[in-house]
């Protein structure tokens, strides 16, 4: 299987506190840095699921994309698209209970247009699309002409909602109008992305992520709950990347399997 994603490769910074942060003085943290962005994390996860991955994105030709590059092509990915730029960067601070809060800064991620895509790279089974990738052109217009040229192949097209706050900014009437334009095969969503949406999924088949709770699962015919599985909690980053991931390669249960490995470790990538 050959599962090709479209997005942000990112650096991440990953700082986990002993304690919640106090206004004006200091808190004691543990830290890392790994290369992230939810395409790449999916990406990655597939890899190491068992599927031929790749990668397509605008990244960075400084350190931090350097950097973010060899990481990513370590896990097994294929990382295609033009390097040139300031690379994003994200800031994940983890609280003590897994709980985690960003400051993101995408770089030149935004800026994929079409004419950067080469349309045998989207000959796969599935093409996943982070649904950051629709929010601000170029890169949704790339994103179009990737899942055109992925269906022309015979893929199937995923998009994850990705974020509550974009949506709301973007408008979520525009957004679903997008949506329908790109008439994906699969959505996946948390609670707070559907509601920004308006409260439905525009998809026949979609993936309501419940955190802790494990996910929902609704087709034509109905929907169906399935519980997370018990682990303990170190970092809740990127659990949603490798439920998606898990979820493509090979269905509800290794969905499930795959988010509880990465809950169960410091990081959003295996």
């Amino acid at each position: 299987m050959k599962i090709c994603t479209l997005g942000d490769l990112l650096l991440d910074v990953i700082v986990r506190l002993d304690r919640p942060l106090v206004a004006g003085d200091d808190v004691f943290a543990s830290s890392r840095t790994a290369p992230g962005g939810q395409a790449a994390n999916v990406a990655a996860w597939a890899a190491a699921l068992g599927a031929d991955a790749a990668f397509v994105g605008r990244r960075g030709d400084d350190e931090a994309g350097g950097l973010v590059t060899a990481a990513l092509g370590a896990y097994g990915v294929s990382v295609l698209g033009p390097a040139e730029g300031r690379n994003g960067i994200v800031v994940s601070l983890v609280d003590p209970d897994g709980t985690r809060s960003m400051a993101s800064d995408r770089g030149v991620a935004p800026d994929l247009a079409p004419a950067d895509l080469d349309a045998a790279w989207f000959a796969c089974n599935w093409l996943h699309v982070a649904g950051y990738s629709l929010l601000r052109d170029p890169i949704a217009q790339a994103a179009l002409a990737a899942i055109s040229w992925a269906r022309a192949a015979g893929a199937l097209v995923s998009v994850d909602l990705s974020t509550s706050t974009a949506i709301e900014d973007y408008g979520s009437e525009r957004f679903r109008s997008l949506l329908e334009v790109a008439e994906p095969d699969l959505l996946f969503g948390t609670a707070t992305e559907l509601e920004a949406l308006g409260g439905r999924f525009p998809s026949r088949h979609w993936v309501l992520k419940r955190g802790a709770e494990g996910i929902t699962i609704g087709r034509s015919d109905g929907a169906q709950e399935l519980p997370a599985l018990a682990t303990d909690v170190v970092d809740s980053t990127g659990a949603g990347d490798a439920l998606a991931a898990g979820y493509l390669v090979g269905g509800p249960s290794l969905a499930l399997e795959a988010a509880a490995r990465c809950v169960g470790k410091l990081g959003a990538m295996p």
